[in-house]
């Protein structure tokens, strides 16, 4: 039989499986976090976040193309980019598996030509190993959406696959060129992602066993070593110091010689390629082949690396997202050293309750200024009154969660016991151990959490097992039996993967220490490098996604481990092809039957719809402010690829407080005018009032704003203060700020809605709620002095009070966004009634906004359903109960039907079951009873079932759900009031009932 024919044949058949179920499967627009930036950037080549992913953004340019004209498609386009690079991962990672099969079976019989059954077993690992891999829940997750993860992953599959190739050819001539091509991969990969150089000390060890006439413990650690350094080369040495190198000579040439700027930048490069050439001319002439190679590889890694050239390039055209502006040497090193995100201390560090004994200087920050870099700001670093060897537990912005999670005592310090217990059952527990069984033994459900016993956990499906490991799980609420993230693989896939390693360490146990060091690289090593905090933003489990491709590498062998047990009892062949059989089942069936409804994201569109909800929010050419990722980078999407509504000025707040963005603002873009700050940039550039410190001079009332901004801007010397490092900075001397309206500029300008006249203030009082001024916080005080009502402001619903520099009382909703005005928000009664615009929100309801189809989905991912709170007690409640007090019946009742119609028919969360109070009483009060009491029906089922669920788990973990059964508690109360308002008997008896079941629960908090 042509094992080479059937290898490719098998190989592309795998491929196309997992590339149709990817197309099948992805988002058709946007989805949330990185993604709408990515998809932005790519469109029109721009800049995004650090440290850049150039090649990953040219790659998806061409993806765009394919939507012909069609803005709306680009995204749906630029996610097939993602899904063919999975698809091809995929056929990669089913030649590795059947490379190192054959390379056992060879091994072992000293065969050329492999018999029909082991053909069928190395085939048959390759097949269950590579479609584990394709419906694991992790790299399923990145394959339907334009990130950088699944292109990172095919550069790891790719360098892998090609080590093996060069293994199997070593001995032939040119067979170094396979070296060669990885190097060049590995070069492009840093364009993508820096994941891939993970793999060299993996193929480190590959040469080593390949090439050494006598295998020796030592000369297996002198590999490893080497790998490391070659690793710690190309990830420093390459990436950072080449540009380092090329920074400094550029300040050499420009300061001292008085050259252009990137003239030292041109000498350097001439320099280190005049280097390059001559080391392989005198390495060829002199027969210097480790040499030789050693110089090609690094030629062609930075060949590869020169991708980030394009940062160079379109940093320099100046386009509308350019992240950083890194257009000289050093905001380009910057950048590439993500410094905008400052380091996690790794070999030695402080303890989180430890104080600073001295501060020190680490460094200088150029900018350039004229036609000179100058020193813009100095770095400091701190020196601590306890540290420790390999810290882990460092930072004092989570000390409370360190002593929750150690136990440890307010006033009790930590000791390298607690470190070593946060490493292993935080940072190797929960944010690794915690995702690798998630992939290979099932999830508890969807829910993001910190890995609690009820969220985000994995589980077997066997219940004695997770009874014991978690609380509760004979008393599963419907919810979460039905939770569609519910997925439970009786830990088959992980048993077949141990299995697997038994038969790969057994017969070929050089193999199989490469995978094994494949498998920590790409896993607990990046634990111990990125030495993540507690409560991260999301959860992280893409980040060892190489670590998965690896154990499914011995998914596959699992076959053959199996084959040859039943081989023990049929004919070897009959053995092979029940083996498959049986472990195709066990593993991809199994995994794609439990895994597809919450990975099928073909029927999400909310990301894409709240970005235009907040855009149709926005009065024309409004100034909106939003915060955080998930509400801006939908935005920048559909105002840079569909082209909607670009006359608002969306400005991120977490960026304006740097001197690039803000600098940014002040220029127009797209359909919209630059943002009225009207401050000089010399001002505020970088290292000029990064920080403006408050230092309370005790001035009588309220200061006028543009007061403020003078003496925060002032160079002159009496409005300075000096700081404990000898500088002087500029002081805010009061937290008590004014601003005096124009009335008629307001009228005149539309700023508050027909009928709010009377409630224009005189002058609006606030005051400010920090102890710094931001860049960010100059900026909306200067808008606010400058614009005079001539463009709306906006903050997005979802941007932190704390933001809003203490203008919050004037803030009135429109819907997904708040308005600033200046009106009494208390003069229509106390129940703040202007706090919202109902007729305002109402019209945009009706007419504008869109809902992403959670009503009609099969599945909502938690980062779409979360929104529902919102959208039912704010959005819809909230303005229906507006609505009805100022006597619009029928405006009402069309709004709360409109609700009914576009909100799912389900609960995902207890937070929401409470947030429905306000529509349910909405629905009752216009004369909606049967749809009112659907929903209370269902919200009373689903918190009668959590709450027993709740208290089931509270038997071992007491503090476990406490904000879950507050919600749940308050909740109740909200019902029986409604109930019994609406003469509801049915329900209100049934509530009523819940509440007797808990009312202890009441009785011990009135106590």
């Amino acid at each position: 039989m042509n094992y080479n024919k059937i290898n490719n044949l098998l190989g592309w058949a795998v491929g196309i499986i997992a590339t149709l179920t990817y197309i099948l499967t992805l988002e058709k627009t946007t989805s949330w976090w990185d993604t709408g930036e990515f998809i932005a950037s790519a469109y029109k080549l721009q800049i995004v976040h650090q440290p850049g992913a150039p090649l990953f953004l040219m790659i998806q340019n061409l993806f765009s193309n394919f939507a012909m004209g069609d803005n709306t498609r680009i995204a749906y386009w630029m996610n097939i980019g993602s899904a063919v690079c999975s698809g091809l991962t995929i056929t990669f990672l089913f030649w590795t598996i059947t490379a190192l099969a054959r390379k056992a079976y060879l091994h072992l019989n000293k065969e050329e030509v492999l018999n029909q059954a082991n053909l069928i077993k190395i085939m048959g690992a390759g097949v269950v190993g590579a479609l584990a891999y394709t419906f694991s829940d992790t790299f399923w997750f990145s394959a339907v959406e334009s990130e950088v993860y699944a292109m990172s992953s095919l550069c790891t599959a790719v360098v892998f696959w090609a080590i093996l190739k060069w293994e199997a050819r070593a001995d032939e001539p040119g067979a170094d060129r396979w070296l060669l091509l990885i190097a060049y991969v590995m070069g492009l990969s840093i364009g993508v992602h820096l994941l891939n150089l993970l793999v060299i000390p993996a193929i480190a060890l590959v040469i080593y066993f390949r090439k050494a006439k006598q295998v020796t413990g030592m000369g297996v650690a002198k590999a490893l070593l080497l790998g490391v350094v070659v690793l710690g080369f190309v990830l420093w040495g390459v990436i950072q110091y080449v540009i380092k190198f090329a920074a400094f000579s550029d300040l050499f040439f420009v300061n001292s010689l008085g050259m252009p700027f990137g003239s030292g930048v041109t000498f350097f490069a001439l320099l280190l390629v005049g280097l390059l050439v001559f080391g392989l001319w005198y390495s060829h002439k002199n027969l210097k082949y480790i040499l030789n190679i050693s110089l090609l590889s690094l030629v062609l890694i930075l060949f590869g690396y020169s991708s980030f050239s394009m940062i160079l390039i379109r940093a320099k055209a100046d386009p509308t997202l350019n992240n950083s502006d890194p257009d000289n040497a050093f905001t380009f090193l910057s950048y590439l050293n993500r410094e905008q995100y400052g380091d996690e201390p790794l070999m030695k560090g402080r303890y989180f309750d430890a104080q600073p004994t001295e501060i020190f200087n680490t460094g200088n920050v150029y900018r350039k200024d004229g036609n000179k870099y100058v020193v813009a700001k100095q770095k400091f670093d701190y020196k601590w009154s306890r540290t420790t060897l390999f810290p882990r537990i460092y930072s004092d912005k989570h000390s409370g969660y360190y002593r929750d999670f150690l136990n440890l005592g307010p006033t009790e310090e930590p000791t390298m016991v607690d470190n070593l217990k946060f490493f292993f059952g935080y940072q190797i527990g929960e944010m690794y151990s915690r995702y690798f069984m998630w992939n290979f033994v099932g999830r508890q459900n969807d829910h993001q959490g910190p890995g609690s016993f009820s969220e985000g956990n994995w589980i077997s499906g066997i219940k004695p097992i997770d009874n014991i490991r978690l609380g509760g799980q004979y008393a599963l609420p419907e919810s979460e039996k039905n939770n569609a993230g519910r997925n439970t693989y009786f830990f088959l896939p992980l048993i077949l993967g141990i299995l697997g390693a038994i038969w790969h360490f057994n017969k070929q146990q050089r193999g199989a220490a490469v995978v094994a060091l494949l498998f920590f690289f790409t896993g607990l090593a990046i634990v111990l490098y990125l030495n993540q905090t507690p409560m991260q933003p999301r959860e992280r489990d893409y980040a060892y996604a190489g670590s998965f491709y690896a154990f499914c590498i011995w998914i596959g062998f699992g076959v053959i481990w199996l084959a040859d047990l039943i081989g023990k009892k049929v004919n070897t062949k009959n053995a092979a092809i029940g083996a498959t059989a049986v472990a195709t089942l066990a593993g991809p069936v199994l995994m794609a039957s439990q895994n597809w409804d919450d990975h099928d994201r073909s029927e999400k569109f909310l990301a894409r719809d709240m970005a235009k909800n907040y855009l149709e929010s926005c009065a024309p050419n409004a100034i909106l402010f939003s915060y955080g990722d998930n509400d801006t980078y939908p935005l920048w999407y559909v105002q840079e690829v569909e082209g909607f509504r670009t006359d608002v000025r969306v400005v991120n707040l977490s960026l304006l407080s740097s001197d690039w963005y803000m600098r940014q603002m002040m220029q127009k873009v797209n359909d919209a005018d630059a943002l009225p700050i009207n401050i000089d940039p010399e001002k505020v550039k970088d290292g000029v009032r990064d920080v403006i410190y408050y230092n309370d001079l005790n001035i009588p009332g309220h200061v006028d704003v543009e007061d403020l901004l003078t003496i925060m801007l002032s160079d002159d010397q009496q409005y300075k203060v000096q700081l404990q490092s000898g500088d002087w900075a500029n002081i805010l001397p009061t937290k008590k700020m004014q601003y005096k309206v124009d009335k008629q500029a307001v009228l005149a300008n539309n700023v508050v809605p027909k009928g709010w006249e009377s409630t224009i203030v005189d002058t609006m009082q606030w005051t400010f709620p920090g102890g710094i001024i931001s860049r960010a916080d100059l900026s909306i005080m200067a808008i606010l002095a400058n614009n005079n009502w001539k463009r709306p402001v906006y903050f997005t619903t979802t941007t932190p009070e704390e933001n809003f520099i203490g203008l919050g009382k004037y803030m009135i909703s429109e819907g997904f966004a708040m308005r600033l005005m200046p009106v009494d928000t208390g003069a229509e009664g106390a129940d703040g009634s202007l706090v919202l615009d109902a007729e305002g929100t109402y019209n945009n309801i009706i007419n504008k906004f869109q809902w992403g189809n959670i009503a009609h989905a099969k599945y909502l991912d938690p980062d779409s359903y979360r929104y529902i709170s919102m959208y039912a007690g704010t959005i819809f409640g909230e303005t229906a109960q507006k609505l009805i007090f100022q006597g619009k019946q029928d405006m009402a009742k069309k709004l709360v039907n409109n609700a009914y119609e576009n909100l799912p028919k389900k609960v995902y969360l207890m937070s929401e079951a409470f947030s429905y109070a306000s529509l349910i009483d909405a629905m009752y009060k216009v004369g909606e009873v049967q749809k009112a009491n659907e929903i209370a029906k269902r919200n009373l089922t689903f918190i009668r079932e959590n709450m027993a669920y709740y208290m089931n788990i509270a038997e071992t973990k007491p503090n476990l759900e406490t904000r879950n059964m507050r919600f749940g508690l308050a909740a109740i109360q909200n019902y029986q009031r409604i109930l019994e308002a609406a003469q509801q008997k049915e329900l209100l008896n049934e509530v009523n009932k819940i509440y007797e079941v808990y009312r202890p629960l009441y009785e011990a908090a009135q106590n």
